[in-house]
């Protein structure tokens, strides 16, 4: 299926009731993964931005489970095949391996308990496994349920995994990621955290999680609950402690994927994914949180509406991608159509700011 560029911005001229969905068009519709799309990934190419990659999990059992790397065009350039699983997937800068500062995409492998992880040339060429694999184990000791890994949300070296299933207090864990010593990639455990409103072994779980690297926090969906907020730095010394919990009401459906679109060094927003079948929802929060109190995130700013079906995963970015998505973009699984939907940064921030006038 070919890519198609559609209209920007629909209905968000006027003021109103911030619970009142504004409705934002998509601009980009990715070629389908042909099974299950779960999870995007931005990659930002240093020199060229209209040469930066989308990544997207295509969430099946091996053989077909797969890393599917998009252009900015939404058409697949790469189909790393053969992973059992591939839930979700994040981008690791500036990693150092073999000597070299290198960029990885790192995407949890439900099925094996591990994750993977894939250098991405400078160029933007081909993807290439550099994964230890038994180096690479994740949720050690536990069974079932509790080792599957689901969501990923990397900070600076250190990768924050949840899991399908899961106890509070440790529900996610934390792993530093080492060069091997043999040009791979291996991970150990730092710590332990993170509470959960539900049972163990029910439907309830944690997946999405999203790393706000500047200000250094991390936020993760207890999908039928809330969103929680902790210090992503496991050094730090509050690293243990529940910073914020908000987006507790106003949802239709389950909270899952997380985004951050910075607007200016410190500030922006977060948009929480409402998974509404054939018509998902974004709820909009504050960054920077109130003044004086950076960590209440309770008023919504706006909810965006971009037709989506039961979308999981959503990345952002208001880095270039070049002319079409000048001020970044939003990426959206779209399940009934097996693909992802690229929105314009600009689209969302104006839609935005038409609320907050």
């Amino acid at each position: 299926m070919a890519a198609v560029l559609l209209l920007g911005l629909a209905g968000c001229g006027r003021t109103g009731d911030p619970r009142e969905p504004l409705r934002i068009a998509p601009a980009l519709t990715f070629e389908a993964v042909g099974d299950d799309p779960d999870d995007p990934a931005i990659w930002v190419h240093p020199q060229d931005p209209a040469r930066s990659l989308i990544l997207g999990t295509n969430k099946a059992q091996a053989p077909n489970g797969a890393l599917v790397v998009y252009g900015v065009d939404g058409r697949i350039r790469q189909t790393i095949s053969g992973l059992d699983r591939p839930n979700n997937a994040d981008i690791a800068k500036n990693f150092t391996l073999g000597g070299e500062v290198v960029d990885l995409v790192v995407v949890t492998e439900r099925n094996q308990s591990r994750l993977r992880t894939f250098l991405i040339p400078r160029d933007g060429g081909g993807l290439r496994d550099v994964s230890d694999l038994d180096g690479l184990r994740v949720f050690a000791g536990e069974r079932d349920r509790e080792a599957a890994p689901m969501g990923i949300a990397m900070y600076r070296e250190f990768a924050i995994v949840s899991r399908k299933t899961g106890p509070s207090g440790r529900y996610l864990w934390q792993y530093r990621l080492r060069d091997n010593g043999a040009g791979k990639v291996r991970a150990e455990k730092v710590r332990e955290f993170g509470n959960f409103a539900g049972r163990p072994g029910s439907e309830d779980e944690i997946e999405a999680v999203a790393v706000d690297a500047e200000l250094g926090f991390v936020y993760y969906s207890d999908e039928n609950a809330g969103v929680r907020k902790y210090h992503a730095d496991p050094a730090h010394p509050d690293a243990g402690r529940e910073l914020a919990f908000f987006a507790t009401s106003g949802f239709r459906m389950q909270r899952e994927g997380i985004a951050i679109y910075p607007t200016a060094p410190g500030q922006g927003y977060l948009l929480v994914t409402d998974q509404i079948p054939g018509g998902t929802r974004y709820v909009v929060y504050r960054r920077e949180g109130e003044v004086g109190s950076p960590h209440d995130h309770s008023k919504v700013l706006a909810i965006l509406s971009g037709g989506a079906d039961s979308t999981d995963g959503i990345e952002a970015t208001a880095q270039s991608l070049g002319p079409a998505f000048a001020e970044g973009i939003l990426v959206a699984m779209n399940s009934g159509a097996r693909n992802f939907l690229g929105f314009r940064g600009a689209d969302i921030r104006r839609a935005i700011e038409s609320r907050r006038r």
